[in-house]
Order: structure tokens, then sequence, then C-alpha cells
């Protein structure tokens, strides 16, 4: 399994750029999974659900199945985060594996950068940067890719990762 990671703040278009990259790793036959940190609280279950119920009752698991897909909710309950290679350990075997945050990770990743979000360049302080993807200039030695152009930022990704 190849790893490759993306790391931006908020609104550099993180999610935009691997909803359009997905289709063309899957179009060139690679199966792709993906983990997604989120920093705020979240909730995939709705209130009323049977398994939202179930949850806030006190279970520590629940896993919702059907016939097109299943979905297992783990509650910390208090306990540490796992870390990324504990939750790796939870995915099935696939060809490529995105990452979206986990920026301080020691893992190969792309900075999608935008200036109006007023954040400061990531890659300057981490040497897991392998390129810069903007929609504006960048002051950089690394490899400089157009945010808007998905195509060429999938074959820099499949280059460097040997998939090519």
């Amino acid at each position: 399994m190849k790893i490759f990671g993306f790391a931006g703040y908020s609104g550099s278009g993180k999610t935009t750029l691997i909803e359009q990259l997905i289709p063309l790793f899957t179009a060139r036959g690679l199966t792709v999974s993906l983990i997604k940190h989120a920093h705020h609280a979240f909730d995939i279950d709705q209130p009323g659900k049977d398994s939202y119920r179930h949850r806030h009752a006190g279970c520590t698991e629940v896993l919702v199945t059907s016939s097109r897909r299943w979905a297992l909710m783990h509650e910390l309950r208090g306990a540490a985060e796992p870390d990324l290679k504990e939750q790796i350990g939870r995915l099935s075997p696939c060809d490529l594996l995105l990452v979206e945050g986990f920026k301080r990770e020691a893992i190969p990743k792309l900075e999608v950068w935008r200036a109006e979000t007023g954040e400061a360049l990531i890659h300057p302080h981490d040497p897991n940067v392998v390129a810069v993807a903007s929609d504006a200039p960048v002051d950089t030695r690394l490899p400089r890719l157009d945010l808007n152009a998905p195509a060429p930022i999938a074959d820099f990704i499949l280059r460097h990762l040997g998939l090519a």
C-alpha cells in the first residue's frame, strides 16, 4: 500500500482536489482508500436513528451494515485518539491510501495552498512535503503544481510513489 498525504489549512482546497484526483487514480485501475483527520467534533450518525440511540446508550462500537456498505462507529470515551499508523491498520488493503490532514506525519505529502487563506506555507518547516499545489505563484524550490489542473497532479503523485 502506497501512502500519500495532503496538507493545508482550512479553505485551501484539499477536499476538492482529492475529490478530483480519486477518479483519475481509479481510472488507472488502482484501488484507493482515504483517511481524513477531523479536527472538530464530528458525527456521521443522526439523532433518532437506532445506531445513534445505541451509541448514546453506551455502546463502544456500533456497526451498521447493508447490501451496499457498512460503517463502524467507535466511541473513544476518553481514550487517546489512535495515531495514523493504528488507523491505517484498520483499513482493508488497497493500492493507494490518501491521507487528508495529519500534516505533522512523516509521510510524503502535497501542500495545498491558497494565498487568500492568509496562512503561512507549511513546506518550509516540513521536509515531508514533496510539492506545492497552488492557484498563485509560490516562492519554493519544490515542484509547483497548478491547483486547478488535477491530471498533472495525479501524474506527479503516481510518479513520486512509483505507481506510474
